[in-house]
């Protein structure tokens, strides 16, 4: 089963709903559509969010800078996903511990873990409360948390696209990609089987715009970022 972009007014089928404390959503980003992460607008303004939490094991590609993949993060955060984020840069990710606030009792919200690019036991998602795993590890990330449970979600960033990442390329149920230079986008092409209309359109992308790519899915997409998102991330771009 793929994921599906959805549109408001469509008739895509039906999310669950999580719910997070109401000062947290409204801290970090806009609303989710019933458990979906808001990805951007789509080419008429229309917002398009993804069924990312859902009750099977899930894999997400970001090929793109820290930008897009944080962003990620913050509106997984914002529908009620716990985040473990594996990193070989953990100052990169310190924006979202910050963003989760601290509990009533002054300790650091539980919602984000930020560990070290090695395997470790993950907390036990459920349909209350789905987790998001960002492996943050390179252009050839390994395998470290690959989703077995169902709300287990897995997201691999990627700063470019690699030979030896065909594998983890191949099996995402959804690949969100930034612009590529010519030689990636010739890559990008011999993974997906992309014509060579599709290939180059991956090369002109503005910074703000954004490919969703899967089974029977290619969907131009921009980004759209909120003003409190904005003073987190600064304005939108493709590198890091």
């Amino acid at each position: 089963m793929s994921l599906r972009l959805r549109d408001p007014g469509r008739n895509n089928g039906v999310a669950p709903e999580f719910t997070v404390d109401p000062a947290l959503l409204d801290a970090v980003s806009p609303s989710g559509d019933r458990g979906g992460i808001m990805i951007g607008s789509g080419l008429n303004g229309e917002p398009l969010t993804v069924s990312a939490l859902r009750s099977m094991p899930t894999r997400i590609v970001l090929v793109g800078g820290l930008y897009l993949a944080r962003q990620v993060a913050l509106r997984s955060m914002a529908v009620g996903a716990w985040l473990v984020i594996a990193t070989g840069r953990p100052a990169a990710w310190q924006l979202l511990p910050k963003a989760a606030g601290n509990q009533p009792n002054g300790r650091p919200s539980p919602l984000v873990h930020i560990r070290r690019l090695s395997p470790v036991e993950l907390p036990r998602p459920s349909e209350d409360a789905p987790l998001v795993v960002i492996t943050d590890g390179g252009p050839t990330p390994q395998d470290l948390f690959p989703p077995r449970s169902p709300w287990q979600t897995t997201v691999y960033v990627l700063p470019y696209l690699h030979p030896q990442a065909t594998t983890i390329a191949n099996a995402a149920d959804i690949v969100l990609m930034q612009r590529l230079p010519i030689g990636q986008a010739e890559l990008a092409a011999r993974i997906w089987r992309l014509p060579a209309q599709m290939m180059r359109q991956l090369t002109t992308l503005k910074d703000d715009q954004v490919i969703a790519l899967g089974q029977n899915l290619w969907r131009p997409l921009r980004l759209v970022t909120t003003a409190k998102e904005q003073q987190l991330l600064g304005p939108v771009r493709r590198g890091d």
